[in-house]
């Protein structure tokens, strides 16, 4: 495994859009144009919707149906040639997001080029009115500080920098899923193959603060997703653990009775479904994810 040298790297930027917030997507079009250093390549999906009005340069792809998050991230990678290989790392950018900064592309560039185990980089969000990060969105147990900066085990999907070669390496995202869990399934293959993963606090994407649980299917793709995660990734003696874990977590977060029932829905809904190809990870990589402070068992 082998990253490119400390020359200026290509950079890309992937944005999926239902079409239905033209205002934020294209604040976030001008932020990321504003970047400094080299120009960044943009790809805006339409998933399952056209693409409303955007700047000249800045390429779209429209899908007649909305394939998911995964599904439309990974036609926006295959915009970028084969694998993403037209450059050599990749923004993945919510379209009602910003870039807080004008050097976060620059900044991307020299981590990767610093650092050739880098695989990926999970971005800080943050709170365009009052600042906050959620706690959920700092991808690591100890949370309470979000501005450390840390190796981690999994990233933020709408606010992260992918080295293309990963995508080479370990395939693409898993189209099934279609929403929540597609990033650490991602972040495992990666790890296992060899890569880092790095949390950022110094680059920002700014968001309004939201709560997943908005997304009617959520509480089921959730199950479902973590079921089929367990079931791809893990060493067959872990996915009971990890599972039953999951499971006592969420009776202790007490959701309310439709949700659970929907959870118990997609938790049933994840073992009796195909789930793609199986990969466990070697044990090396469990003490790596142990190490790295979050043990795949929880």
């Amino acid at each position: 495994m082998t990253g490119p040298g400390t020359g200026a790297l290509r950079v890309g930027a992937v944005i999926i859009t239902m079409g239905n917030r033209p205002e934020e997507l294209r604040a976030l079009l001008d932020s990321v144009a504003g970047q400094d250093g080299e120009p960044v390549q943009v790809v805006v999906v339409g998933n399952g919707s056209p693409v409303p009005e955007v700047p000249a340069g800045v390429r779209t792809v429209e899908l007649p149906e909305n394939l998911g998050i995964p599904g439309g991230r990974n036609v926006g990678i295959e915009a970028f040639g084969p694998g993403g290989r037209e450059v050599d790392i990749l923004l993945f950018l919510d379209d009602d997001g910003l870039l807080a900064r004008k050097d976060t592309a620059e900044l991307c560039r020299e981590a990767f080029a610093a650092d050739p185990e880098l695989g990926i980089v999970s971005f800080r969000i943050a709170d365009p009115d009052t600042g906050e990060t959620q706690r959920r969105h700092v991808p690591r147990l100890r949370a309470a500080d979000p501005m450390r900066s840390s190796r981690v085990t999994t990233f933020l999907g709408g606010a992260n920098a992918v080295r293309t070669e990963v995508f080479a390496q370990v395939g693409a995202l898993p189209e099934e899923f279609f929403y929540a869990h597609e990033e650490t399934d991602l972040a495992w293959r990666a790890l296992d193959a060899g890569w880092m993963i790095d949390y950022r606090a110094d680059m920002v994407l700014h968001h309004p603060t939201t709560a997943p649980s908005r997304h009617a299917v959520y509480h089921r793709m959730v199950a479902r997703n973590r079921v089929w995660l367990a079931r791809r990734n893990l060493p067959a003696t872990l996915v009971p653990v990890y599972l039953g874990v999951w499971l006592l977590l969420t009776l202790v977060r007490r959701p309310s009775r439709p949700a659970l029932k929907a959870w118990f829905g997609g938790f049933r809904e994840g073992w009796s479904t195909p789930c793609g190809s199986r990969e466990p990870m070697k044990w090396r990589t469990v003490w790596r994810l142990t190490r790295l402070g979050r043990p795949p068992v929880i």
